[in-house]
């Protein structure tokens, strides 16, 4: 088809990267954004000031995965650049350990990009403005869908925006989690999505902290999780002495309430090994406790049993696949998602094919991640809806509670969790391997106590802090 012209419905970092990848390839791009205003180039402001109710994860710690820094490197270098001269970091994961093992192929992408998602945002953005074939328009709310002739497939054509009618080759839904696309399709007639919903019950509350000028060195050796039975507590080192702190707890559990209270939140997270490590380093509390709940793990396919239920229109990001944020993959999935369209979008001749195409390769890509997050969340909600400590283990389940802890002192455990971690490898690959297999099973001899529990805050300190009664154990 060669160049293109296309519409995205999202200027948040799907949208952003998605028209930085295909401006570069010099196809033609219009973003709308219905939020009336872009990053600033303020960090600190933007990302405590600026009030996004569309946007509720944006002020949520975060951790990008490997495919974030390599799709950028790859795609976008100077945006990268940009943020790790804005203070973003880079954490391998064998940094754990004293020295790093002898290398193998594909070692070098076990990365952590630690930073706020405000850096990426800001430099996506300073990236596009520059593009002269992407045109960026805020407070620009789209109002629904322009279809082309009838067929035995409808073809989306174009956007409403107001009074006006923007045509398109394809428009890309990338308005999130709360995207009004599905709606318009059933308003247009279409089959309905086929859609997969995994309800969440568990709650998330997290604060934000800057380190004191001359702070301790980072601890080492800390795990930046810590697990009790009744709540996680987790640590997101960031940028520019910013720190992030999280504790995940049962959205059914009745001592919920007292952690919206700041002062109540840091005594907790100070009991926790990893999160108190990082609080005992002189670390002040900053701006509003952010909280989460009420949360899914949503698959969207515009493809059923009979084959595309529209053309014209693709899913990138959360309308595709949202889920939830424990693993840390929505980003990366997002990005691989935005390469993917921006890298084949020359075979548009054919939309039925091309949606096709599309729909085979998410769920070959980005499907089992999302059915990861799935089976670890249910592992979770479980885990946190009792107070019992350890559950008896038969030999298998012992050898898959045993990964994390054996990856704290086994290298070979460690690249395993981190392919994982990472999306390069799929669990039952990764974990399945006879080397793996071999240096767990070394590690539960030499264990011969496990499963226990890892030191932690007992029940009891917990609802001391909360302030609740003892008979909420």
């Amino acid at each position: 088809m060669g160049l293109a012209k296309l519409v995205i419905i999202g200027g948040g970092i799907g949208g952003l990267a998605t028209a930085l990848f295909l401006g570069r390839r010099g196809h033609s791009v219009t973003v709308f954004e219905a939020e009336n205003r872009w990053p600033t180039g303020n960090l600190d402001g933007d990302f405590f000031d600026w009030q996004r109710p569309r946007v509720p994860q944006a002020t949520q710690p975060h951790a990008f995965m490997a495919p974030v820094r390599t799709i950028l490197r790859t795609e976008a270098p100077d945006v990268y650049a940009s943020m790790l001269r804005l203070g973003a970091r880079e954490y391998h994961e064998f940094d754990w350990f004293d020295g790093h093992p002898p290398a193998r192929p594909g070692d070098e992408d076990l990365v952590t990009t630690r930073t706020r998602r405000i850096l990426l945002e800001t430099t996506l953005y300073e990236a596009v403005s520059r593009e002269s074939s992407v045109e960026l328009r805020s407070g620009a709310t789209v109002d629904g869908l322009v279809f082309g002739t009838p067929g035995d497939v409808p073809l989306v054509t174009g956007v409403r925006c107001g009074a006006e009618v923007h045509h398109a080759d394809l428009v890309l839904d990338i308005a999130g989690r709360r995207s009004p696309v599905s709606g318009w399709l059933a308003q247009a007639g279409c089959r309905p999505a086929v859609v997969e919903n995994h309800r969440i019950g568990i709650a998330y509350f997290s604060r934000w902290y800057r380190l004191s000028p001359g702070a301790e060195p980072e601890p080492k050796r800390i795990s930046e999780v810590s697990v009790t039975p009744f709540a996680i507590g987790l640590v997101f080192p960031s940028d520019n002495d910013i720190f992030g702190v999280t504790l995940a707890i049962s959205a059914s559990d009745p001592t919920r309430a007292a952690l919206r209270d700041p002062e109540v939140f840091d005594s907790l997270a100070a009991i926790f090994p990893g999160p108190g490590a990082w609080l005992a380093r002189s670390a002040k509390g900053i701006g509003d406790m952010q909280i989460m709940a009420g949360l899914d793990n949503r698959w969207t396919a515009l493809v059923d049993d009979a084959g595309p239920v529209v053309t014209g229109l693709l899913g990138v990001g959360d309308s595709i696949t949202h889920t939830n944020p424990t693993l840390g993959q929505g980003v990366a999935l997002t990005l691989l998602a935005a390469q993917r369209v921006a890298s084949t979008v020359d075979g548009l001749d054919d939309h039925v094919r091309f949606a096709s195409e599309y729909h085979e390769w998410a769920v070959r890509t980005l499907k089992p991640w999302f059915d990861h997050q799935v089976t670890v969340d249910r592992g979770d909600e479980a885990f946190l809806s009792g107070t019992a400590g350890m559950p008896a283990l038969d030999a298998a389940a012992r050898a898959q509670f045993a990964l994390n802890p054996c990856a704290l002192e086994d290298p070979i455990v460690m690249r395993a969790k981190a392919q994982v971690r990472h999306l390069v490898l799929a669990p039952q690959i990764a974990f399945g391997s006879d080397e793996v297999r071999e240096h767990v099973a070394r590690w539960l001899d030499e264990h011969p106590e496990f499963p226990s529990m890892p030191p932690g805050p007992s029940r009891d300190d917990w609802l001391a802090i909360t302030g609740q009664p003892a008979q909420l154990i």
